[in-house]
């Protein structure tokens, strides 16, 4: 940063003096992890440490001079006797600014900057810093603007000598200080703009790089850190949703719900359940050679984070077996390959039969050479991937629903998948799901997916793509948008040109779309000209009002299918849905009242609420309720083409008994 800049910056901020202190620390001791409240200025004028702030160790003698920003960790391990002083100051732009000073500041900002130097000339930095400290411990009335008088006398001998000697300061790693925030603070209310605060800087710009570097956005990476902890919560103790949602950051279990199922793919309780399944399984597999470890059984990670490798510890050849069983399908499968190119026709004109991985060469009715793509490309969010054109073995951890109608049997899909609450609705044949292999929770089990060998691998949460793609070709296709989700065609369509079925998938649109018509004329009437519309989700005493676009559990069937009017309030809704308290519902419902979740946990004690009753779509009986959040699930869950249909008949049989 240029000197000019830095003081230009120093001249257009008000400064705060929060602290100034004179300490101590003996040879051998050690300050841990001290977060500064504020930036500060540390003076060493006797003995010897080594000093990290953040990431960046230093050794200090005397007369080294520190800076450090809010939010920096700053950690003391004493040589000698350490004597220093602190200086914690809060730097604010005064208002109103010049936008390029507001520009600058953003961009450089010296007051989180990190540098440490030991100054030519130490000790007209001391005579200040002493006389400050001396001040800040007396001062009242009067001497309260010495103490910033003299601070800025500080701040201009230390400048100047910085720049005599060429130190140049480093910018803080913002995203990597966020990340070790948002990891300590997760169980506290937290915001972007809490968070932006917290670290000194704007909204827009910690966003920016935190994108760049996590490919994620803040708020979603606290929502993963969340889930992750309610997970081992889940897993490691008997606590109730209410506790551990309070632990993680949440105001209530419904909450908590909600956001697990969305980073995890399933609620808490089946969360739970399936894991206790699949360890009491592993139990019951367990080989005789293993049984006497059965009472002691502790967890263990088939893969590092890292490089998947494989961390077993235990006698014999008994982990070894999911090795060899993959290196032997290897070798089977490279003796094909020899087996078939030693078989194959002679190529008499020394042309390739594949070119480019691209096309293969084929002959059609007259003999002439025809050419049938073998790859094709797909555009994605994470960019352009290859796929096979005709996919054979494709491996799911969402979208099973979709891919079924698309006439693609998926080789392996989440556990989940297999239990979606619209197979046993749709009368859809159990035999042909027969051969799908469970490849359990999010992320899927990559030792399972690797032996299934798929040609083409869908995920739909981004953390878990990079692992995906180790195993095989791999698409990303996010299930959410933020705290919305695409329209249910709109992802149809999406599944669709991955495998080339767009027109498969508009015949099944147009069907439906026709269908949808048709249920709009039996409807017709009982929501009248002029009414409006409002959907809620009632759970563990929680309210959720659904939005007019990009909400769930039956949203789009009713407002963009049925074209049912939805208030200004859902109209308005930035994200899919509002949690909203007791007190201002009347605000935000409709005519009528469209209730999911009203046989779930803790939906009793709104509905049965003096405020609730007194509605006016409540006293007109225009109320519908339908569905169960539950962990049995029901067809309102997905927004595959099975669910939606039998939403559309379940929100129409709905409407057409209160007819009557």
């Amino acid at each position: 940063m240029k000197l000019n800049d830095h003081i230009l910056l120093w001249n257009h901020v008000f400064i705060q003096v929060m602290d100034v202190s004179h300490k101590k620390i003996e040879k051998g001791e050690e300050l841990r992890t001290y977060r500064l409240p504020a930036s500060a200025f540390l003076y060493a004028v006797r003995g010897s440490a080594r000093v990290r702030l953040d990431n960046s160790i230093h050794r200090v003698e005397r007369f080294h001079v520190l800076h450090g920003g809010k939010g920096m960790c700053l950690s003391i391990l004493a040589e000698e006797v350490l004597e220093y002083y602190i200086i914690l100051y809060k730097a604010t732009l005064a208002l109103p600014g010049r936008k390029e000073i507001a520009q600058l500041l953003e961009k450089e900002n010296p007051f989180q900057n990190q540098y440490a130097f030991a100054p030519h000339y130490p000790l007209p930095l001391y005579e200040k810093v002493k006389l400050l400290e001396q001040e800040w411990r007396e001062a009242s009335g009067l001497g309260k603007l010495h103490v910033k008088a003299l601070f800025h006398q500080f701040v201009y001998e230390l400048l100047q000598q910085l720049y005599w000697q060429g130190i140049e300061p480093r910018k803080p790693d913002l995203v990597s200080q966020a990340v070790v925030y948002i990891r300590e603070h997760f169980s506290r209310p937290m915001t972007l703009e809490s968070i932006a605060e917290e670290l000194e800087c704007s909204t827009g710009h910690l966003s920016r790089l935190f994108k760049n570097k996590m490919h994620t956005s803040p708020i979603h990476y606290l929502g993963q850190v969340r889930a992750e902890r309610a997970a081992e919560l889940l897993m490691q103790t008997d606590a109730t949703l209410q506790e551990i949602a309070e632990r993680v950051g949440y105001p209530d279990a419904h909450s908590l719900s909600r956001s697990f199922k969305k980073f995890k793919g399933l609620s808490p309780v089946r969360f739970k359940k399936e894991r206790e399944h699949s360890a009491q399984k592993q139990d019951q597999d367990m080989p005789q050679t293993m049984l006497k470890y059965a009472l002691q059984r502790t967890s263990f990670t088939r893969y590092t984070d890292i490089d998947y490798q494989y961390r077993y510890h235990a006698e014999g050849d008994l982990f070894m077996h999911g090795r060899v069983k993959i290196t032997a399908m290897m070798i089977m499968l490279c003796l094909s390959l020899m087996l078939g190119a030693c078989s194959a026709p002679t190529n008499t004109n020394g042309s390739s039969q594949t070119k480019a991985n691209h096309t293969a060469t084929t002959s059609n009715s007259d003999g002439q050479a025809a050419v049938q793509a073998q790859t094709r490309t797909v555009k994605t969010l994470k960019g352009d991937v290859e796929v096979p054109a005709n996919p054979k073995r494709v491996a799911s951890d969402q979208y099973m629903g979709h891919l079924l109608k698309l006439g693609i049997i998926p080789v392996g899909v989440r556990s989940y998948m297999l239990n979606e609450g619209w197979i046993n609705k749709s009368g859809y044949p159990k035999e042909k799901l027969a051969g799908i292999k469970d490849l359990g929770d999010f992320p899927m089990d990559l030792e399972e997916l690797t032996v299934l060998q798929p040609d083409l691998i869908i995920g739909s949460i981004e953390k878990n793509i990079d692992s995906y793609q180790k195993v095989g070709t791999t698409v990303f296709l996010p299930y959410w948008e933020g705290e919305s989700t695409a329209g249910p065609l709109d992802k149809f369509r999406r599944i669709s040109e991955i495998f080339g079925k767009q027109k498969e998938a508009e015949q099944w649109i147009t069907e439906y779309e026709k269908k949808a018509a048709e249920a709009r004329t039996k409807i017709q009437g009982i929501v009248k000209d002029g009414e409006t519309v409002s959907i809620v989700q009632v759970a563990n005493k929680s309210i959720y009002v659904l939005a007019a676009k990009g909400g769930n559990y039956g949203s789009p069937t009713i407002y963009q299918m049925l074209k049912l009017p939805p208030t200004k309030k859902a109209l308005n809704m930035k994200e899919g849905f509002e949690n909203i308290s007791l007190e201002v519902l009347p605000e935000y419902m409709g005519d009528h009242i469209f209730v999911y979740g009203s046989e779930d946990e803790g939906a009793n004690q709104i509905l049965h609420s003096e405020l609730w009753k007194g509605l006016p779509a409540v006293k007109k009986g225009q109320v519908y309720m339908y569905g169960s959040f539950s962990d049995k699930g029901d067809e309102f869950v997905m927004e595959d083409p099975y669910s939606l249909e039998l939403q559309l008949d379940t929100i129409v049989n709905l409407l057409l008994a209160h007819k009557k």
